[in-house]
Order: C-alpha cells, then sequence, then structure tokens
C-alpha cells in the first residue's frame, strides 16, 4: 500500500500522479498490517447496526458487527482479583464467502498470487467495493469485484454481491458463503487477557432457500438471529451445519468472458428490536421479503441523498473535503435517523470497533452541537437515554452521599458505573489502579448538551428539564463550604486532563477545586435556575434556590502566575522535561515504565482548563468570573491558552480539536495546524495504532462542529442566533444548512462576506438573527407580486399554495395584496412550496447575477435528451438569443413561448433582430442559438438548454396562428414583429449535486 500526504489515504491513478477524490477513500494492494486500520475506516452501518469493513476471506481479519446498545457483562480474572466488564457485543460474522476454481484452494488474499486489488469506500452511498485479480496455480486468471451495503432504507438488512469473470478460462467456480457464530470480542489487543467470549447457545439451520444461525449473550440474554438468502442462477448448494456455522457450497458455470454473480442477503434481528414476535421468525421474514441487490441499492442510495441533504458541508480542497465527509459519513451510520428510536448512547469508538467496550463516555459534548443543527431528532433520542437512566444516576449519588443525579463516566446498558477498577499499561505490562470514575464532570456534558438542544430547537420537554436540574441538584451538593477560603470547594474529583488522578504521595484519589468543574458548576446552576423558569412546577426544596444562588457567587477558582489554575496545588508541581518526551502522547503509561508517575508533573494528557473556553464564549467566562468576585481581565484567556499549550502531550484525539478551537482568533496559523491534525487523526491514525480499534467519534463530531459553530462565530442564544465569522485563510469558500428553533438556514461564506437566507454581511460584520415566535423577522419588499408570479409559474390556486406552505388561504391573500414583514418560518415553508430560494422570494438576487456561490463538493454534469430538454422549456419564460451581429457575436435575453413546437418570440420591427436575421434572400434563413437555463443556488444545480435552427420572421398572414402562444415581452413598447425559431437540433445539460 502506497502511503500519501496528510489528509488522504493511498489513492493513486498512474504512476507520480496522486488524486484525492472527496468522496471516497480508495486502498489499493494488500497489506496485512494496515487491515485493521483499513477495516475501522471501511465499516459500513445505519445506526442499528455496522459491520467492519474485514474482508469475506482472509486470515488478516478482524470481523466485528456490532448492534446498538446490545451489551454483556463477563467477569475476568486479573491479577488475582475477578472483575466485570461489559461489553459490546461482537455478534456473529454474516460476511464469509470464498471460492475456489477446479481443483485449487479456497482464496484468501494471504496466499493468493494477485495481479490487482483494491478496495473503494464509496462515501456518498455508503457502499463499499473491492475488486481483485487473481491468478490460480494453473494459470486460470479470474476477476472478482464485490460491492457490500449495510441498508440505511431497511436498517434490518445487509447485503454482498459477488460478480466474477472467468478472463482466460471456462468451467465450474465452488463459492462457499457461511454464517459464522464463532466470534468473540478479541479485537482489542490489551483486552484479550479477559473474558470477550459473550456468545452462548448457538444453533443453525435452514427454512426453504434460506439459512440461519442464532446465539445467546451469556449474561445479559439477548438473543441474536442471523437469516440469509443467495440469489444466484446456479443449482441448489451442498448445506453444511455445525451448531456455530453453517455454510452452502454452490457452485457457478463460468464462461470465458461472461459475468455471474451470487448476491449475500442477510437479516440481523435481536431480542431488543421492537415490532418482532420474536427475532428468528423476524430475520427470516425480514430476508425473505427483501428485494434484490439493485433494489436494496436503489433504496439506499436515497436514503443516504437524503441524508447527505441535511448534513451538507461543502468546503473548498478535496483533501479537506474528503476528511470532511467522512466524518459526516461514520457520525451518521453510528447515530442516524434510526439511532433516534433506539435506547442507545454515543460509543466513544463509534460502532466500529471494541476499543472502551462500546462504552458511552462525555464524547456527546462534541457530536450532539453538531446534530442538534441538522438532526435534533437524533439529539433527543440521545438525551432520552440518559434520561431513561436517571434513576439509576439518583441511586449512586445517593449511595456516595450526595443529592440529585451522578452520572457514571463509563456508562452502557443500565447506566451503572462501567469503568474499570484495574487497567493494563501495555509498556510496563502491569494492571494499575483505575480511577477515572472520578470524573463527575460527564454530568455537566449531559447538562451542556440539555442547554444547547433547547437553544438549537426552542424545545425544553419536561423530562430534560427534570435532567437538567437534578445533575444541577448534585453538583450544588458536591460544593461543600470551607471556612478557611470563605468559599465553596469541590474535592475529590478529577478534570477531563485524566493524567492527574490524585496528588503525589497522597493516601486518596481525587483533586481540589479542578477549576473546569467548579466554574462549569456556577453555569449549570444559572441554568437550572432559566429551567426552574421555564417549567415552574419542577419540585425544588425548601432552601435549595438560595443555596445554589450563593454558591454561583462564592465558588472557588485558584489562580497561579497570571493564569487559571488547572487545580488547586497545580502551580506546586513539577516541571516536566519536555525536551526528552517530546512526541509521547501517552506521558502517563511511559513515566509509568520507568517507575515516575504523571501526577508528580504540570503535564496534561489533553485539554482540561482549556475546555471552559471551547464551551463558553470570552464574555460568558469573564462574566462568571466577575461573578464569583474574580476581576479579570480579556488578557487572562490568551495567557491561560498558552500556559497550558506548552504543558500537553495531545494523548487524545479530542485534544487536537479543543485547541484548534480556543486559538481560532488569536494563532490562527497554530489553529489550523490543530484542526488539520484533528481531521488527519483517524485516517492518518495519529495516535499509533488506535483506530483500529475503532474511530474516534467525539473527535469526529467535534472537527464538524468546528467548522460549523467555531470558524462561521456561530452563537446560539436565548434571542436567536448569532453569527460573528473568521474563517481560516485555507478553508473558504464554506457552505452548509442548517436547522434553527425549526427554520432552515442557508449559509455562504468566503474571506469577504457571508450570506444568510439572502442576508449578506459584509467581512468583519456581526449579525443576530433574531427569533421572534420562533422565526426571525425579514422585510418583504415586493413580495405579493414575486408570491403571485411564483404561484401562477406553478399553476397553482391560492388555495393550493395555502396547503402546500401550511398556512391559511386568507393569510397568503393578504400576503399577496399588502405589504408587510413576514417571519422566517412562514417565508420559508412559501418558498418551499413555490420550489424556490428565500432570496429568491426576496428578491435579493436581483442586482447580481446568479451563482456567486461556491459548487457542491463532487457536482455531476449530466448530458440531458432532447425529449427532457423539451420538456424543461415548455412553459416558456426568458431566453437568450445568440446571432452575428453588425458588431461581432451577439446575445440578447427575450421573452418567450414554445409553440407547435416551435421557439417564439416577439421584437420590434426595425431594431437590432430584426435587421440580423434577415439574409434579404428569398428562401435563405438566418441559423442562430436560443438558451434557457434555470440556477438553483441553494442547491447549487441547474440546467441549461441550447436550442439550434433557423429563424424566420413570421408573416402578417400566420401572425394569428403564433398570437395565441400568449408571448408578452418585460420590455414592452411596440414589439409586434414575432420570430420562429424551428429547432434542429437540441442538447442540454444539468448539474447535480448530492
Amino acid at each position: 500500500m502506497t502511503t500519501r500526504g496528510p489528509l488522504a489515504p493511498p489513492h493513486e491513478t498512474s504512476p507520480g500522479r496522486q488524486v484525492v477524490d472527496p468522496w471516497s477513500l480508495r486502498y489499493d494492494g494488500y497489506d496485512p498490517a494496515r487491515e485493521g486500520l483499513r477495516e475501522a475506516l471501511c465499516t459500513l452501518g445505519n445506526g442499528r447496526f455496522a459491520t467492519r469493513g474485514a474482508t469475506p476471506d482472509g486470515g488478516a481479519r478482524t470481523p466485528g458487527t456490532y448492534a446498538a446498545g446490545c451489551y454483556d457483562r463477563l467477569d475476568s480474572t486479573v491479577a488475582g482479583r475477578t472483575v466485570t466488564n461489559e461489553d459490546l457485543v461482537n455478534l456473529p460474522d454474516w460476511l464469509p464467502l470464498t471460492f475456489a476454481t477446479p481443483d485449487g484452494d479456497w482464496f484468501s488474499p494471504d496466499r493468493a498470487c494477485l495481479l490487482e486489488y483494491r478496495h473503494e469506500l464509496d462515501l456518498r452511498r455508503g457502499v463499499l467495493a473491492r475488486t481483485l485479480r487473481w491468478r490460480d496455480g494453473a494459470g486460470r486468471v479470474t476477476r472478482v469485484r464485490q460491492r457490500r451495503l449495510v441498508s440505511m432504507a431497511d436498517p434490518l438488512l445487509a447485503a454482498l454481491e459477488t460478480v466474477f469473470v472467468a478472463e482466460n478460462w471456462s468451467g465450474p467456480l465452488r463459492v462457499r458463503a457461511a454464517l459464522d457464530g464463532r466470534v468473540a470480542n478479541n479485537g482489542v489487543a490489551r483486552y484479550r487477557d479477559l473474558n470477550g467470549d459473550h456468545l452462548t447457545g448457538h444453533a443453525t439451520g435452514t427454512a426453504g432457500d434460506l439459512a440461519w444461525l442464532s446465539a445467546v449473550t451469556r449474561s445479559s440474554g439477548i438473543t441474536v438471529v442471523l437469516a440469509a438468502r443467495a440469489d444466484h442462477g446456479a443449482p441448489a448448494p451442498e448445506v453444511t451445519r455445525e451448531p456455530d456455522l453453517i455454510s452452502a457450497e454452490h457452485v457457478l458455470d463460468l464462461a470465458q468472458g461472461t459475468p455471474a454473480s451470487l448476491t449475500k442477503i442477510v437479516a440481523l434481528v435481536t431480542s431488543r428490536d421492537p415490532a418482532i414476535h420474536d427475532p428468528s421468525s423476524a430475520a427470516l421474514r425480514a430476508v425473505r421479503l427483501a428485494p434484490g441487490f439493485d433494489t436494496l441499492l436503489a433504496r439506499h442510495t436515497e436514503a443516504w441523498r437524503r441524508l447527505w441533504e441535511r448534513g451538507r458541508l461543502d468546503v473548498d480542497g478535496a483533501e479537506i473535503a474528503q476528511a470532511v465527509h467522512l466524518h459526516v459519513f461514520h457520525l451518521l451510520q453510528t447515530l442516524s435517523p434510526h439511532t433516534a428510536d433506539l435506547d442507545v448512547g454515543v460509543p466513544a469508538r463509534g460502532l466500529h470497533g471494541e476499543a472502551y467496550r462500546g462504552h458511552v463516555f462525555w464524547d456527546e459534548l462534541f457530536v450532539l452541537p453538531w446534530l442538534n443543527l441538522r438532526f435534533p431528532e437524533i439529539s433527543l433520542g440521545l438525551l432520552r437515554y440518559r434520561w431513561r437512566r436517571l434513576p439509576e444516576a439518583r441511586a449512586a449519588a445517593r449511595a456516595a452521599g450526595f443529592d440529585g443525579a451522578m452520572f457514571p463516566w463509563q456508562s452502557g446498558s443500565d447506566g451503572r458505573e462501567e469503568t474499570q477498577t484495574l487497567h493494563l499499561n501495555p509498556l510496563s505490562g502491569r494492571w494499575l489502579p483505575d480511577r477515572s470514575r472520578l470524573q463527575r464532570h460527564v454530568g455537566l456534558a449531559i447538562a451542556y448538551n440539555v442547554w444547547q438542544y433547547y437553544l438549537g430547537t426552542g424545545s425544553m420537554p419536561p423530562w430534560c428539564a427534570e435532567l437538567l436540574v437534578d445533575i444541577a441538584r448534585f453538583f450544588a451538593s458536591l460544593a461543600v463550604p470551607y471556612e478557611e477560603s470563605g468559599r465553596y470547594e469541590i474535592h475529590g474529583v478529577m478534570g477531563p486532563d485524566e493524567y492527574h488522578e490524585n496528588y503525589p504521595g497522597a493516601a486518596s484519589p481525587g483533586l481540589a477545586n479542578n477549576a473546569y468543574t467548579n466554574v462549569m458548576t456556577v453555569w449549570l446552576l444559572l441554568r437550572a435556575f432559566d429551567t426552574l423558569e421555564l417549567h415552574p412546577d419542577l419540585p425544588v426544596a425548601e432552601g435549595e434556590p438560595e443555596r445554589w444562588l450563593d454558591i454561583t457567587r462564592r465558588m472557588r477558582v485558584d489562580f497561579h502566575d497570571g493564569v487559571i489554575s488547572q487545580f488547586g496545588g497545580y502551580a506546586e508541581l513539577a516541571e516536566l522535561d519536555w525536551d526528552r518526551y517530546r512526541g509521547a502522547r501517552r506521558l502517563d503509561r511511559v513515566l509509568e515504565s520507568e517507575g515516575d508517575d504523571v501526577n508528580r508533573y504540570q503535564a496534561s494528557k489533553q485539554a482540561d482548563t482549556l475546555m471552559l473556553f471551547y464551551l463558553l464564549s470570552s464574555d460568558e467566562l469573564l462574566g462568571l468570573l466577575h461573578r464569583l468576585g474574580y476581576p479579570a481581565g480579556p488578557e487572562l484567556i490568551p495567557r491561560t491558552i498558552h500556559y497550558y499549550l506548552d504543558r500537553t502531550s495531545h494523548g487524545s484525539t479530542l485534544s487536537a480539536v479543543v485547541h484548534a478551537w480556543v486559538l481560532t482568533r488569536s494563532d490562527r496559523a497554530r489553529s489550523w495546524t490543530f484542526f488539520t491534525e484533528a481531521l488527519a487523526s483517524d485516517i492518518e491514525d495519529v495516535q499509533g495504532g488506535t483506530t483500529a480499534e475503532g474511530i474516534h467519534l467525539g473527535a469526529m463530531g467535534g472537527t464538524l462542529d468546528l467548522i460549523q459553530r467555531c470558524y462561521l462565530g456561530l452563537h446560539l442564544r436565548r434571542d436567536g442566533i448569532h453569527l460573528d465569522p473568521l474563517l481560516p485563510d485555507e478553508l473558504a469558500p464554506l457552505s452548509l444548512p442548517i436547522r434553527f428553533r425549526g427554520l432552515r438556514y442557508f449559509i455562504d461564506a468566503d474571506h469577504e462576506k457571508t450570506r444568510v437566507n439572502g442576508v449578506t454581511l459584509a467581512r468583519g460584520a456581526r449579525r443576530t438573527f433574531a427569533s421572534q415566535q420562533g422565526g426571525t423577522t425579514m422585510s418583504t419588499g415586493d413580495l405579493g407580486r414575486r408570491i403571485i408570479h411564483h404561484r401562477e409559474r406553478l399553476g397553482l390556486t391560492r388555495e393550493q399554495l395555502a396547503e402546500r406552505a401550511a398556512m391559511a388561504p386568507g393569510y397568503v391573500k393578504y400576503l399577496e395584496e399588502h405589504p408587510d414583514t413576514i417571519g422566517t418560518s412562514a417565508l420559508t415553508r412559501l418558498a418551499d412550496a413555490l420550489q424556490i430560494t428565500v432570496e429568491d422570494l426576496l428578491g435579493g438576487g436581483t442586482d447580481r447575477p446568479p451563482g456567486v456561490g461556491p459548487a457542491q463538493a463532487g457536482p455531476r454534469l449530466e448530458t440531458l435528451r432532447p425529449e427532457e430538454c423539451l420538456r424543461l422549456i415548455a412553459p416558456g419564460g426568458i431566453g437568450r438569443v445568440a446571432f452575428g451581429g453588425p458588431q461581432g457575436p451577439t446575445v440578447l435575453p427575450v421573452n418567450y413561448k414554445l409553440h407547435e413546437g416551435a421557439i417564439v418570440f416577439r421584437t420590434a420591427y426595425g431594431g437590432p433582430m430584426d435587421e440580423s436575421l434577415r439574409t434579404g434572400l428569398e428562401g435563405v434563413e438566418i441559423k442562430i442559438g436560443f438558451e434557457v437555463d434555470q440556477i438553483d443556488e441553494a442547491r447549487r444545480e441547474g440546467w441549461s438548454v441550447l436550442v439550434q435552427g433557423p429563424a424566420h420572421h413570421v408573416p402578417q398572414e400566420e401572425q394569428r396562428q403564433v398570437t395565441g402562444a400568449g408571448v408578452s415581452p418585460w420590455a414592452g413598447g411596440e414589439r409586434e414583429l414575432y420570430i420562429r425559431i424551428v429547432p434542429h437540433q437540441i442538447t442540454g445539460r444539468r448539474i447535480r449535486g448530492l
């Protein structure tokens, strides 16, 4: 496998020429050592389940299929102790399929003579293709192409199509397809000493031409069933059954040069699924009713098209665009609209591998802000996962002596603390105490997401309010007044840094007054008051509000050397010899292997104090500090950022995201460096082997949110959405849609201006789109006449338009007849109903040419058939006449109609076209061009049609025939000369985006 520069995997079209496709990942050649990374990045999923991109054959493969929320607990003996770990279970493998030429061995890329070998992941459609050519021992050359999908349209289904072509031979080809239950959770090397054998009770069987395999998780008792169908034209296969494996051997009769195919269609059902009688009958029925591969692919492609329409994020530059598309792709494969209806959280490593055991940490903090403005229904489902575990969090708080709800650092099936008590340092081989459960700040992340959901949607369901207030209650009980300081303090916690678990030599773990925890507790208590205003019926104990208010004025925050201290006593820690350890991302492991302890040093794994600048604006943070009686000035922020930047090893992919964000306005060059590192973190596996164990979902979501909110300066406020753009030099132009409080906004930005639904902001300008009854108010100008024009263009009555736009017919009539202002919600619905953009409806494009925005990433240019061209221009409108005038080539716009197959327009006798379109010779006509186009600026799409043919003046005796065409020139005046163009050649092109 060839290596490439940052942000792109191997992708070469010819020696020395490297090309990056923004919509695909391509891997040329077979490299067993890199298969784990490729498998993770080529995972296919639909939010319900996902399957790693393992080959269907071969030895160097780490197969993994994971269903969201399917967990199981097992005991293991570690260092003489019994520990219990809960894992996201690796389910039976549906992929196995191999083949053999006559008298040959079963194909495996590890031992085959490969002439060509390539994997390509189509990010736009969610299809993984493998193409190979191999020569067997007898010299027979066979070409194989496989396409795989996990259906986004039919979430129970997956499929693998294999097409064989015998290039220089004919004869029988054996194909063996199987369902394999002999799997375990062994995808992470450092976990292999732990028990990962989660499946038991295997059974296999057939039902007509279908095969099935079932198993049950050992402790959680979840039944899992795979059912499979093979579509082919071969005789019935020979089936071999074992309790945990069922295989069928098919024989395809290959004729040289003629393709032959076998398609494996699979259904995966578990006992956790809704609307089923039982998993076995549901799986068999689903696969029996499933259509063929082409129909499955068409449905799947259409589902992805709809997702990309909402998730579109267009940036300049193929490599940046490729990474952005990859991050959107994997985010939506893990958390899709199908996820919204499941009881699942945000797994830190996606559904792509077994690192972190599929647990839910705080990564939702980096993921939900992007989803809130694109797929708020998914965000709501993920918040509901936390709310359903509120009783467990309350019980945990009570057991620890606190009020409210204490959420676990690692969550899985039922919300109890799943953090391991021991963890392995692979450098020293020692099992060490794991104290990371002291990261109580996970509750702050949950509450922050509740509030962000409210700001983005305008909705605070009662259960969301209950969730936020109970978390606030817990953090208020963590804060204890200390007489020595005269302030409230929080002890016995860990911050996001993760290196620092305790003070050097301390007998008990935990730190005092972590700045991030303390300041965000103040922020949270203030949001709790806001939430109680929205839901005054929520119960509050006597004296609680007064105590909460006191905490928001007297919480302790430590400072040293003019910066915010990460925690109390941080300044007394030793400085690390960074020259010696520069480049070591996991300092904790390195130092422990040397007999040292990272707790002794001013060294951070990732952003801790700087998380305050990630979550809060400078005004918010300084306002909170002033409220607490710490008169901090603006210079505190850059000073603190640079202090900790020099003391961070970036041992987490999230670190680059946060540092890119906090440096964006003070050090743009370093911000861009961190941003590109975050983009490349999984493609380039910057952590050195961790991506093979699962992608880093928080970092992927964080990079998307960084583009969306940070670089656009997009802040969600209770009074509306605020923009203060500052794009990196390397990023512009940028184009994306968002949905804010039910309204769609189309944002286009470059270094000179930003346009939002037709409103243009000059460079350096700020703007708040203020909400008024759920919408932004915009001036309509000549709105009424535009509504009438576009309504009549579509042939709609007022009643039909009103129904399309979900408004009263009387209101449509009022808007057509009266100048007024209109809320963005109504304006957007009207534009949608009239099939135009908001800007077109407002007339915002009247003084500029169309198409000033950037192209969509990966546009497609299509050729139109003549009949399609005629259909497009049939309604009439404005076209352009191209002819040779006295001063050279001339193009003029005219109003036209298509009448009896000819183009008809009117001009003035004696005008330029009258003279230039006459030859003066009887029977000789001038051939001219006539062009019509339509531009959709919101979608960056459009079409153009060119008609070529002779033009002639319609004589007086024929004018009665053409006057019925209804041509009405906008230019007015005496334009009684009718000109007719008879099409001899009709051509057209269409540009499509997603």
